[in-house]
């Protein structure tokens, strides 16, 4: 996921209430990537909020695996012979 460039202009102030554990461990690990505690948060709360948002709002792929995934979902569906024979069962849950 992209992640926005550190040159943004930093105009807008995020406040947060932490625990001291937890600013502990974030500088522990922002210390570990010779980080500062603000680029660390910033870097990984944008990550996470990133890949969140990509599960519900885009799909991305590569110009050469965009292509191959739309073949794949153009393409005739394949027999399924298990599936087929599972889907004939009778259900569980009908009693």
């Amino acid at each position: 996921m992209p992640t926005p460039p550190t040159s943004d202009k930093k105009t807008t102030r995020l406040s947060i209430r932490v625990s001291r554990r937890e600013k502990e461990t974030i500088e522990r690990a922002s210390n570990r990537l010779r980080l500062s505690t603000s680029a660390f948060v910033v870097r990984e709360a944008v990550s996470s909020a990133e890949r969140l948002l990509a599960d519900t709002t885009r799909f991305e792929l590569p110009p050469d695996q965009w292509k191959a995934f739309t073949e794949r979902l153009d393409a005739e569906p394949r027999e399924l012979p298990a599936i087929q024979r599972l889907l004939q069962e009778p259900s569980p849950f009908d009693g």
